[in-house]
């Protein structure tokens, strides 16, 4: 084997082993904090985390992921219409899923059978699980495309799944419980829900390694997904905490949550 092809295959394999580390270690973290916020007195500490995901998705995507698909031979009027459907899918996305949960509770005066409650809590519990393991699937497909084009937006990407999985994991850990589920039972199933993002990093690095034409509409999909997480669902709940004394707070850390990117960013451009 020529010099050449022996460091193309290692640096391939350093791609992939950095893929499969990233998708582990953000799907572990997210669901052990989330874990640590959930079962003790931390959970205070989910409002601050919601300003700095903020920060790192809207930093990630605008400062780093789109000018990165921009800057590629990718069609720019292909990119805007991929950007566009996005938005509109998430958008559709969580509509279907408001439209189709169910928010009965206990003697909310609907006739309901005995052991109504009980069973839609558990079935509400494992419809989360199946949700996450598809959503976590589709982050580690998103970090292999992001590996692909630049290492560093690759560990930028996991770092905003990272901020963002957080809090929307301490809800789900609250679904879980409410459905019956214990501490420990409800951690183990998270985690096996959150390592299904290594066999999607699996899956994109296998996809999209020959195909690497696609790569820049991915990440045109992903940032609009870190847009419309940003926009549409953590900046209205931070709208709520009106006051100066909470509002400051909230603006030191989103511009902590864009230092850090353009950190990064500073770094990756700097080699």
């Amino acid at each position: 084997m020529q010099p050449g092809c022996i460091l193309f295959e290692i640096q391939i394999n350093s791609t992939l082993l950095s893929i499969l580390l990233t998708t582990a270690i953000s799907g572990v973290f997210s669901i052990s904090a989330a874990a640590l916020f959930s079962f003790s007195l931390l959970s205070r500490i989910v409002d601050r985390m919601v300003s700095l995901s903020v920060g790192i998705l809207l930093a990630t995507s605008l400062l780093h992921a789109l000018p990165e698909a921009f800057e590629s031979e990718a069609d720019a009027h292909t990119l805007f219409a991929v950007l566009l459907a996005g938005l509109l899918g998430f958008f559709l996305l969580e509509k279907f899923a408001i439209l189709r949960h169910s928010h009965h509770h206990e003697h909310d005066g609907h006739g309901h059978h005995h052991g109504h409650d009980k069973h839609e809590a558990g079935a509400s519990g494992w419809m989360i699980l199946v949700g996450d393991s598809l959503h976590n699937f589709t982050d580690g497909i998103l970090i292999a495309a992001a590996f692909l084009a630049d290492p560093h937006l690759g560990i930028m990407t996991g770092l905003a799944i990272i901020a963002h999985e957080i809090p929307q994991e301490i809800g789900d850990f609250i679904v879980l419980l409410n459905a019956g589920f214990s501490r420990a039972r409800a951690f183990a199933y998270n985690i096996i829900s959150g390592l299904t993002a290594v066999l999607g990093g699996l899956v994109g690095y296998l996809m999209l390694d020959n195909s690497q034409q696609w790569i820049p509409y991915v990440l045109v999909f992903a940032s609009s997904g870190f847009i419309y997480i940003a926009v549409s669902d953590l900046m209205p709940q931070m709208q709520r905490r009106a006051t100066l004394r909470e509002t400051i707070p909230q603006i030191v850390l989103i511009a902590l949550g864009v230092a850090i990117v353009l950190f990064l960013t500073g770094h990756s451009h700097a080699h």
